[in-house]
């Protein structure tokens, strides 16, 4: 088939739709393969810095971004126009929740209407966005053929789920498996011959419902998981044990055991997210997702339960949260990122503010932040300390002065592990 002889010679035109942490490490990923990428976006921000070959994603390098942008494979624009022009369209957009928990797909509606707007015949699209089974077939496949084109014969296209981990320092888009469910076989083909050009391993599966559950499952299984961890942590908690030894100790089995950790809640894109994706489709088919759904609710109550041990540790000095200064060391959702989406910080921060906390953070990959009506600038490591009355490990970042943080805090909360082996009286472990 002729877009398959297109990718194989690298004279695909290739356009990806949100140049964000998934669809920028996928647009470089094509461009070092001599591929002629166009990026999509509707923040002229993050267009200009393309353009300029400055990357805002820890995950690409300034240097790999210049490297393709000088040579000419890659540009970014707001033109939704030239989609025409594109032989496969990868689409890279948030699906985040609404306030109900229901999945919000105006971002994929929005960019499905722009390529309906100027699909052409032999096109390739997938949508990689996380999102619920059934989406690509009952979403994006009558939006394409109300425009005279059938799937399959006239333009192709495929599910494959986004696999970023975000400062993951060993996997990353070119060596994770990429998972391809295409609606027919004919689009599973060109799918898979589109990845296989940058990806080092492609995984075909049957459909794009397929595709869509695999994701699902994949970060289900570990907010479940997490869930269960995070409610053997509150129970060792009432029975004196630390959980984190009961963990090192568990791990050393070699087979029928797999580590979680505990912490503050659950951040990033995906993992608070995609279960409620499955549980809210699985409600359409009458099915109740009760295991699922109590572990959104364990890890979604640790926030609450962090702020519980804050006022715990303020106690032993005879103060509360109100009137307290408390500062937070991390803002980011995990470790060494600047992401704070759905990061469990900023609950803990509400939490704190609601209960009249006087409030400061650092976070070396945060420098500002506004949240709800918070406002504030990190402070350098080394100028926090004076006058607070208690510090708490959100985030773990790799640059921390744990052993500092320790001997400058009057009272700390850790709630990462991240003092492991320092033993003190005023650190209070989640």
């Amino acid at each position: 088939m002729e877009l398959k002889d297109r990718i194989r010679e690298r004279k695909a035109r290739i356009g990806i739709i949100g140049l964000g942490y998934v669809g920028l490490p996928l647009a470089v990923e094509f461009a070092k393969e001599g591929f002629d990428v166009t990026g999509f976006d509707v923040d002229e921000r993050k267009v200009s810095e393309i353009n300029a070959g400055r990357s805002y994603i820890g995950d690409v390098t300034t240097a790999d971004l210049a490297a393709v942008v000088n040579m000419g494979r890659l540009h970014a624009t707001t033109d939704m126009s030239t989609l025409h022009d594109m032989d496969a369209i990868d689409i890279c957009v948030p699906t985040p929740l609404r306030k109900t928990k229901d999945p919000d797909m105006s971002y994929v509606v929005s960019a499905a209407e722009q390529i309906a707007k100027y699909i052409r015949p032999g096109q390739l699209i997938v949508l990689e966005s996380t999102t619920y089974p059934g989406t690509t077939a009952e979403l994006l496949q009558p939006m394409f053929e109300a425009r005279g084109l059938t799937v399959g014969k006239d333009f192709y296209l495929a599910f494959s789920p986004e696999r970023v981990d975000p400062s993951n320092p060993t996997y990353n888009t070119r060596n994770t498996p990429k998972v391809v469910g295409g609606t027919t076989p004919a689009c599973s083909e060109v799918a898979a011959a589109l990845y296989s050009a940058a990806v080092d391993t492609v995984v075909p599966v049957s459909s794009t419902q397929v595709a869509e559950m695999v994701k699902l499952l994949e970060n289900t299984f570990r907010a479940v998981n997490i869930g269960l961890v995070n409610e053997i942590a509150l129970m060792a908690h009432r029975m004196n044990i630390d959980v984190w030894e009961v963990i090192d100790a568990a791990k050393t089995k070699p087979f029928g055991f797999m580590p979680f950790y505990p912490g503050p809640g659950l951040g990033g894109h995906c993992i608070p997210i995609d279960p409620f994706y499955l549980s809210w489709k699985a409600r359409q088919s009458g099915f109740e997702c009760r295991f699922i759904e109590l572990a959104g609710h364990v890890n979604g109550s640790m926030p609450s339960y962090v702020v519980d041990r804050v006022g715990e540790a303020l106690n032993t000095v005879k103060k509360s949260i109100n009137g307290s200064r408390i500062h937070l060391m991390g803002i980011a959702y995990k470790k060494d990122v600047n992401d704070m989406r759905e990061s469990p910080a900023l609950d803990v921060l509400e939490l704190l503010h609601r209960r009249g906390a006087t409030l400061a953070y650092t976070d070396p990959y945060v420098p500002h932040l506004q949240h709800a009506d918070i406002n504030l600038c990190s402070v350098p490591e080394d100028k926090a300390g004076q006058g607070v009355d208690c510090a708490v490990i959100c985030t773990n970042h790799t640059a921390f002065d744990y052993p500092g943080i320790v001997k400058r805090f009057p009272l700390v909360v850790d709630t990462r592990n991240a003092l492991k082996g320092i033993q003190a009286e005023h650190i209070f472990r989640l």
